[in-house]
């Protein structure tokens, strides 16, 4: 920005719209990316279903430097930035409309890849902005105000909206039950009868859920294991009859006629070896050992047409040998409402002492609560779409770039990317860019899921309220925490110096992650103390990989190719995290993440060939003052 395009910048303080200007642009990515996956594990959408598709929504993010010149030629920064906002508000109430309804997988994640979109224009026509509405000695000093407000978006967004749905789903739903279970010393075992009839019993008052058995006793004298096997089979099938889960994966699968040939000679035998082979060992030796004990809850009146009561059953205390083999999860409606659900605990086959665990049966309109989240933040953006339009600043500068000259414009349009691929050693930057994230692009997408997957399936059992605490706002906090030193060291000693520590630091705490899915703490501390270790370190190295696009990006089309880097820096996220639930799935929680420590060696690699000055990101000293002569009155350009 020359001087005199500085000078001509109205006077407006920017502590006025910065903050808010980053704090609505942090919000729509962290819904989008974040946000929405608690939400789709919340309904019950699957982990391969969850990864898959919302990782497809990081490409508006990988692809926006391909329409950035767009928002050059038409209209202003400013005018595209409050447009955009009003389009993300207006996407957040059709989301909020679309969660009660049947088809709401597929109708929110159209909604979530128009919301991607339109975010990522926002994110070019803010940054835009940014750099027209500051003189540069202002954009220095508010370079930290942005990062910071952008954080604490992600904070209200990951933490305090999570908490809110939490708080929604509990106060929502309807008294919890408690179920108390004992492993019994040497009692018999007595044949399970899972055939129960349906219940005859008259109406109650209330709606109420009701224990079939409030306290189930299992013998530590274990079963055979195909005994055991049968039974849990019968149990899951009996359950997806009656409609309180959906039909086993391989009864789904069976129905299939005919199979690609991706499936079946490449994706299904993939599937079988690594089950085979590093399949989580827990699971394994539960699936086909063990004693096991029924229980069956049900609603004690017909529910309103229409409307499912999700019930789920976490851990509150107790042996973690005593599981939910089956009912972590059930559904109620006005056709089942009568029929007994069957929750089945099973005994490790290592306990053979006496011990006890309870687990709570809770339940909450989980649609209510996600579409007043959504309500909330469409209200929100519409609020700070009105606030920008009278106190953003009409900088002179912010004015349409086109000549009318099209032929010159697509020209310079492939000179632009033509000169970003000519850097030096564009390869080893790629690369860079790439897989410096490997492992962390998996990582996050599972980390929600883990936090609330019950233990029996090797998750944590934390509850929606606690997963907003731990990862949303002490790990985001963390992080944040993390962004902030990295930046500061860097600015002391320089990209370079710092380079290795940071690499270092950022990949190593993933070995919290494989702790967390061996020992499956239950203290509440531990687990947030390991998930804040792991985010702090990963804000902290991140923030190498920040100043690396900086560095990057110098030069003549700096803005451009800053966007491009940024595009590779989304696709390196996306393509991991598309594959990261079906492996999940596949290997289990504890292999998983042993297969993340793993990931972290190209990072390691990648940092190894990468050249940098050894001034780079230094803080100069600065220039003694010179006293700025006042600006003549000027209209600015107004869009």
């Amino acid at each position: 920005m020359s001087d005199t395009t500085a000078a001509a910048i109205p006077t407006r303080n920017p502590w006025s719209w910065i903050p808010s200007l980053y704090f609505v642009q942090g919000l729509p990515y962290v819904m989008v990316m974040t946000v929405s996956v608690i939400m789709y594990k919340r309904l019950g959408i699957s982990n391969t279903d969850i990864a898959l598709y919302t990782s497809w929504l990081y490409l508006p993010w990988v692809i926006k430097p391909l329409w950035s010149p767009v928002v050059d030629l038409l209209g202003t920064k400013r005018r595209w930035t409050v447009a955009m906002q009003a389009l993300i508000g207006a996407t957040l109430a059709l989301v909020a409309l679309s969660i009660p309804a049947p088809r709401f997988f597929q109708y929110t994640i159209a909604l979530f890849w128009l919301m991607a979109f339109a975010s990522a224009t926002h994110d070019i026509a803010a940054d835009g902005f940014y750099m027209l509405g500051l003189q540069q000695h202002q954009q220095a000093a508010f370079v930290g105000v942005r990062s910071t407000f952008y954080r604490i978006a992600t904070i209200a967004a990951q933490g305090l909206l999570v908490v809110l749905a939490g708080f929604i789903e509990t106060g929502s739903g309807l008294p919890p039950v408690t179920l108390n279970v004992a492993a019994v010393s040497d009692a018999p075992n007595l044949p399970i009868n899972l055939e129960a009839p349906a219940t005859t019993t008259a109406p109650a008052n209330s709606l109420e859920l009701i224990a079939g058995t409030p306290k189930v006793d299992i013998s530590t004298t274990m079963r055979e294991a195909d005994e055991v096997k049968a039974l849990l089979k019968q149990a899951v099938e009996q359950n997806a009859r009656n409609g309180f889960r959906e039909a086993p994966a391989s009864e789904s699968a069976a129905k299939k006629e005919e199979q690609s040939w991706w499936t079946r000679s490449v994706s299904t035998p993939l599937e079988n070896f690594l089950k085979k082979h590093f399949g989580d060992p827990r699971l394994a030796q539960s699936a086909g050992a063990g004693n096991v004990g029924v229980t069956t809850l049900r609603l004690s009146q017909k529910p309103p047409a229409d409307k499912n009561i999700v019930v789920v059953l976490n851990r509150k205390g107790g042996d973690e040998r005593i599981e939910i083999a089956e009912g972590a999860r059930l559904v109620f409606n006005e056709h089942n409402w009568d029929k007994p659900a069957l929750v089945v605990f099973k005994v490790n086959p290592q306990l053979r002492t006496a011990a006890t665990a309870s687990f709570t049966a809770t339940s909450g309109n989980i649609p209510l609560a996600w579409s007043t989240v959504a309500g909330v933040l469409a209200v929100l953006f519409v609020l700070f779409c009105v606030y920008h339009k009278f106190v953003l600043p009409y900088p002179a500068a912010d004015v349409p770039t086109g000549s009318g000259q099209s032929t010159s414009f697509v020209a310079e349009f492939f000179r632009t990317f033509a000169a970003f691929f000519r850097k030096e050693r564009i390869g080893v930057v790629i690369g860079f860019l790439l897989f410096f994230r490997f492992a962390e692009a998996q990582l996050v997408k599972m980390v929600s899921p883990f936090l609330l997957d019950p233990r029996d399936v090797g998750g944590l059992g934390l509850t929606t309220e606690q997963v907003g605490l731990v990862y949303g706002t002490f790990g985001i906090g963390a992080l944040m925490a993390g962004g902030i030193l990295g930046g500061y060291l860097i600015s002391r000693g320089g990209l370079r110096f710092w380079l290795w520590p940071m690499v270092i630091i950022m990949h190593l705490p993933d070995l919290a992650f494989v702790y967390l899915s061996y020992w499956q703490p239950e203290h509440l501390a531990i687990i947030t103390v390991a998930v804040a270790t792991e985010q702090f370190a990963y804000g902290f190295g991140f923030t190498a990989y920040m100043m690396y696009m900086i560095m990057v990006a110098e030069g003549q089309h700096k803005t451009a190719h800053y966007a491009l880097c940024t595009g590779f820096m989304a696709l390196g996220m996306m393509v991991p995290g598309m594959f990261s639930g079906w492996l999940q799935e596949t290997v289990g929680y504890q292999h998983f993440f042993v297969w993340v420590v793993i990931s972290t060696i190209p990072g390691f690699l990648v940092a190894a060939l990468v050249k940098i000055d050894p001034e780079f990101g230094k803080k100069k000293a600065e220039a003694p003052a010179v006293k700025e002569a006042s600006p003549a009155p000027q209209k600015a350009a107004r869009g």
